[in-house]
């Protein structure tokens, strides 16, 4: 029994060393809030309730979106929303390009597009991109393609 902890333990070191990806987890937001409502954030902070600011709003956001959970389910159903992040690389825009598909891109959370892909690859084969959330691509794509993205 105490080999495998230590085996455990070894792999936990292992994967710890490991380099992992640099992949955004978060989006950074600002918000205006009124000095009442914050006091009383601050205040609730003050007392335990929550580590500090951020924990709170982001806790309440998360209570509201559960509240939600079955409005956010039906329409990504009904607007056919790919739900979470979804990565388009080179290979697979030219792999659309090869089949003359023309993509539509809708995703709820992040949609990337690799900082390879040329100009040209990208509109002979974007028809379309809508984000609700981020959309991660380089500035000359963006540009590109800025009369695409709805």
């Amino acid at each position: 029994m105490r080999s495998d902890i230590v085996s455990n333990n070894e792999l936990k070191n292992e994967l710890k060393n490991e380099p992992k990806p640099k992949i955004a987890e978060s989006e950074k937001i600002t918000i205006n809030l009124g000095m009442i409502d914050l006091g009383q954030i601050d205040l609730l902070v003050s007392e335990g309730f929550y580590s500090n600011r951020t924990d709170l709003i982001r806790t309440a956001i998360r209570n509201q979106l559960a509240t939600h959970a079955d409005v956010v389910r039906q329409t990504v159903a009904r607007r056919s929303l790919v739900l979470g992040m979804h990565h388009y690389s080179r290979a697979d825009l030219e792999a659309a390009q090869a089949a003359g598909i023309r993509l539509q891109i809708q995703v709820l959370g992040m949609a990337s597009i690799a900082n390879d892909v040329p100009v040209e690859l990208a509109l002979a084969t974007i028809e379309s991109i809508s984000v609700l959330g981020a959309l991660h691509a380089s500035n000359t794509l963006k540009a590109a393609l800025a009369e695409r993205i709805r």
